[in-house]
């Protein structure tokens, strides 16, 4: 006997599939087939994630719109999370270098409006559909100081590229302040304990300056292209 799975609430699309309810896969194709194609042709592109909650007279605000925009100037167009926060200065920093600036929105019941300095803004109900428009249209990754979310995509972008399931990009940190007991944690523990290899933190970089983060990029292309 077939037992229909409990607690289902509507508000939480991954409790949408229930038993009859598999034609929502077609809503979670629909939303593949509308990111590849929006982004079929955009080039070169940086992935800058980040807060939503830092305000524009933060010094890392400034320090995100600086580095979105010295890659824009180099020719990447700018991916961002399409919110307000640091997410908005890089989109802004794009718009600054006339690069194309693309958010990868995410519908969420609390978050806040989207910011308005897109060319091209998708909304996603779904994360993990999200998560692969960013992997697979980034060829290098920028992470700003953030919460958990900004968490969540660099250690699943970590994850990814140590496991060989993406090809490798460029990953880097920005903050040495903000990111430094984190790193100094991964090294202490994780490779201290033998659950990761000392090797694995070669796979990003930390960094203070917008054209440290450009070299970082520059270089690993033309060492691997």
């Amino acid at each position: 006997m077939s037992r229909k799975p409990t607690h289902v609430h509507p508000n939480f699309p991954i409790n949408e599939f229930t038993t009859g309810e598999a034609w929502r896969l077609f809503k979670i194709m629909g939303e593949f087939v509308e990111g590849i194609d929006s982004l079929y042709d955009l080039g070169p592109a940086v992935s800058i994630f980040g807060s939503a909650r830092i305000q524009p007279e933060h010094d890392y605000y400034r320090l995100t719109q600086d580095t979105a925009a010295l890659f824009g100037r180099a020719g990447y167009a700018v991916i961002t999370g399409g919110g307000p926060g640091l997410m908005q200065a890089a989109n802004q920093g794009a718009r600054q270098a006339d690069a194309r600036s693309v958010g990868l929105c995410i519908k969420l019941p609390f978050e806040e409006k989207p910011n308005t300095f897109m060319d091209t803004r998708i909304e996603f109900d779904y994360f993990f559909v999200r998560k692969v428009m960013f992997l697979k249209y980034g060829r290098a990754f920028i992470i700003m100081p953030g919460g958990l979310g900004t968490l969540d995509e660099f250690f699943e972008t970590f994850t990814l590229i140590q496991t060989r399931r993406v090809l490798r990009v460029p990953l880097v940190l920005f903050g040495t302040d903000f990111w430094g007991g984190l790193v100094a944690w991964i090294r202490e523990q994780l490779v201290a304990q033998r659950l990761i290899s000392p090797l694995d933190l070669d796979l990003f970089h930390v960094v203070d300056e917008p054209e440290t983060a450009l070299e970082i990029v520059e270089s690993f292309y033309r060492k691997n292209d």
